[in-house]
């Protein structure tokens, strides 16, 4: 054979190569072809046409995909993604997840390694079969699902549904939707991180395993339509321990003594000093006849200044806001529950367009336990701290934050804005109320904790009083303060906890001297009783399982929000409270599942899960060492647990027919009023479950009702006066294109009944 120099085009480098000891071959028409491997990657090299080199041309290379596809969840996120982008390429949503486990069974195989049975669903197969048309026509896919565990896995569902091959796909994170973050994203893509998506997969499986499996025991137990889960059981828990503290809680009495004291002096400046010590010791005032007894020698007694302290206290800002911190402060401060804070927020992140060039994120990534800033965020808020309140509101160094919760993400940031010089008034038009209010938070903390301290000059005095010849047995205490210097204080400060008590007055206290008499103006004794624990907000209620290590970011809001779906909890105000089914629930589960639902399992087992999206463990041995024991302790419970009747409850009314008081009662079709002497009584009428909507016809409230085939629907509650009607169920937020009626269309996807808008609502991390 002649010696020959041959080329051919190699699919997976995309570029010629010489073929590798090239062999004779003939194809099945009898041309005859040259065959050999890629040196590069080993790919088989085919050329058509003769051997020698001279003898013609290479065919031209097979028809190779062309252009970019990005795949993002929503399509708010795609418009804003695609215009930084721009041409070349090709922005779709996936609305969501578009696989998920099997709703209609456990969809676990407990016997072979806990291996999940995914199905598309049938709303989301006509999504699917774009997005795969779409893959097919393209060179590279990116897949720019949200930087989190579930924005893994949904990236890993993506890729195997929609059959991306591995030479062509590119994982793409950002934290922000800007210009810059984009970019650079693009420009650093890598592949599918497994070991995250194993962590959101065990979490998956764990609360599949948890929540199909209680859920039937109670339907058996109790009644129909109940549910439990991992960690909302355990949230229920928290709140029915606390309110067993309240209802147990006997208060006790105790008297405060206040005495107002003023220099000897023509302007006679008044201060108030508290009761500190007598005799050396704590004030123990229990009742009156004590704190009288003295009160009567304290009038008659000489006030002497015997300490004056004076200081500085700094007041740091606090740092800004986690997802964690974020809820609990619009929780206090707006009002928001922390469903509606993160659905605003996501409009936050996702884009708002602000002068009609096309949208852009105004806030980082909203699910996040880090307090971390990037620097040149860092450098920007200094820029501009600098121009709008001068160097003197600079620190010296920027300041950083450590978080304090457990198995923080510390690659992630801490939420801010995307560009600290968008000021919230300057934007406020272009925003809905809602929108304002929160990126104004966001903005003002973050701002803030860029600042330095506030600074207050403080003085403490301590004062004897007694007799003005022999021993002066009481001591009373005087705090007073200045604020010097307000540092962060100019833009913000964090509000402060219903449940937390007012600290000292401020007050000013004139200048005094050691051995100086005062005079006493007036006695103040207080009658006071020690307070049981308070009851949860939402606010209070996140804090403390991220205290205890229970749930993270992602799953705050749907633990909460799925406790007062399922009637285990409700709010009286902003106190959560929980019901009679409530307690009921909680106690069958504590006595049978005590591991289950012991706090601090609970919160090993989130820190086994970070175990898993670290690298350091295998998922399946994780399941398996919780589901064995479960697997056991459900047997027994099946055997021990009697059928448990619930009690009907007293609605307030009483009966048109016989005056007997009317309860909620349970049927065949759910919850209904019914009179207390039923058989004798016979009078019902139906229950009406308000939904948190309101009638866009009367503005009355929107409840749930079931016709008399049992299908569920909902109406006005003025009906006859209003016949409003929807099948889907109404959702406690305005539409954002209209204030329209927002129903829930499909899973994930609220629709506007006015003008059609949709958006996709967050995905629930939580079994119910």
């Amino acid at each position: 054979m002649t010696e020959t120099t041959l080329e051919a085009y190699c699919v997976r480098c995309k570029e010629k190569r010489p073929l590798k000891d090239p062999q004779p071959v003939f194809t099945a028409a009898g041309r005859p072809a040259t065959k050999g491997a890629c040196p590069v990657c080993g790919t088989t090299l085919f050329r058509m046409g003769a051997t020698p080199a001279h003898e013609g041309m290479d065919p031209p290379p097979p028809p190779q995909p062309e252009g970019r596809l990005v795949i993002v969840e929503s399509p708010a996120k795609a418009r804003t993604v695609g215009r930084f982008l721009g041409r070349g390429y090709t922005v779709r949503a996936s609305v969501g997840h578009v696989r998920d486990l099997l709703r209609s069974s456990l969809s676990v195989d407990v016997e072979n390694g806990f291996q999940p049975t995914y199905r598309v669903p049938n709303e989301k197969k006509q999504v699917v079969k774009e997005l795969a048309e779409e893959v097919k026509k393209a060179a590279e896919v990116y897949l720019a699902t949200d930087p989190d565990r579930e924005g893994e896995a949904i990236a890993w569902h993506l890729a195997e549904v929609t059959g991306i091959r591995p030479e062509k796909l590119r994982r793409v994170v950002f934290h922000e939707i800007t210009q810059s973050a984009i970019e650079e994203a693009f420009a650093h893509p890598r592949g599918i991180d497994m070991n995250l998506v194993n962590a959101q997969q065990a979490r998956r499986i764990l609360d599949r395993l948890v929540g199909y499996s209680l859920s039937p025991l109670l339907w058996r137990k109790v009644r129909s339509r109940l549910s439990a889960g991992r960690v909302q059981s355990v949230a229920v828990r928290m709140v029915v321990e606390r309110e067993r503290e309240i209802q147990n809680f006997v208060p006790e009495e105790y008297w405060s003594i206040q005495a107002e004291l003023a220099k000897r002096e023509a302007r006679r400046r008044s201060f108030l000093a508290k009761l500190h010590r007598i005799r050396g010791e704590e004030v123990n005032l229990k009742d009156e006849p004590a704190a009288r007894a003295v009160v009567e020698e304290l009038e008659r007694a000489v006030y002497v200044v015997v300490s004056v302290k004076e200081g500085q206290r700094r007041r740091q800002p606090a740092p800004p806001f986690t997802t964690s911190t974020m809820q609990q402060e619009a929780s206090r401060r707006l009002g928001f529950t922390a469903t509606r804070t993160m659905r605003i927020a996501q409009q936050l992140y996702e884009g708002i367009d602000l002068d009609g060039s096309g949208p852009v994120g105004l806030i980082t990534y909203m699910r996040t336990d880090s307090t971390n800033v990037a620097e040149q965020a860092q450098q920007e808020a200094r820029q501009y701290i600098a121009q709008r309140y001068g160097e003197s509101f600079l620190p010296p160094q920027p300041p950083v934050y450590k978080t304090k919760t457990k198995g923080a993400q510390e690659a992630h940031e801490a939420i801010r804005p995307t560009s600290v010089f968008r000021e919230p008034d300057a934007i406020k038009d272009q925003l809905t109320r809602d929108q304002y209010r929160l990126y104004q938070l966001i903005w003002q903390r973050f701002v803030a904790s860029q600042m330095p301290p506030a600074l207050y000059d403080t003085v403490a005095v301590d004062i004897e009083a007694g007799p003005a010849d022999g021993e002066k047995p009481y001591l009373f205490r005087a705090t007073g303060s200045t604020l010097r210097f307000p540092g962060f204080l100019i833009v913000y400060e964090e509000a402060k906890d219903e449940d937390v008590q007012e600290e000292e007055p401020i007050q000013q206290i004139p200048p005094l001297q050691v051995g100086e008499v005062l005079d006493l103006v007036r006695l103040i004794p207080e009658q006071h009783f020690t307070q049981p624990p308070p009851r949860y907000t939402e606010a209070t209620l996140v804090r403390a399982l991220e205290e205890y290590g229970i749930g993270r970011p992602s799953t705050y809001a749907p633990i909460l929000a799925t406790i007062q779906q399922r009637g285990y909890v409700r709010r009286e105000g902003r106190r959560l409270v929980p019901t009679e089914l409530g307690f009921l629930v909680n106690d069958l589960l504590v006595e049978h599942f005590p591991e289950v639902m012991d706090y601090e399992f609970t919160a090993q087992m989130e820190e086994q899960l970070d175990e898993i999206a670290a690298g350091r463990r295998e998922w399946v041995p994780v399941v398996r060492e919780f589901y064995l024991p479960f697997a056991r302790q459900l047997e027994e419970a099946e055997r021990r647990i009697e059928k448990v009747e619930v009690e009907s409850t007293e609605v307030g009314r009483n009966c048109p027919e016989c005056g007997a008081p009317l309860t909620v009662r349970w049927g065949r079709y759910g919850k209904f009023i019914g009179c207390s002497r039923f058989p004798e009584c016979r009078y019902t009428e139906p229950w009406q479950e308000k939904v948190g909507a309101t009638c866009p016809q009367c503005g009355g409230d929107l409840v749930e009702k079931r016709t008399r085939k049992g299908r569920v629907g909902y109406g006005c509650v003025n009906y006859p006066t209003c016949n409003f009607w929807v099948w889907q169920r109404p959702l406690p937020f305005p539409c954002p294109a209209c204030d329209g009626l927002m129903v829930e269309a499909r899973r994930g996807v609220a629709r506007c009944v006015s003008c059609g808008e949709e958006v996709v609502l967050e995905e629930a991390d939580v079994e119910v």
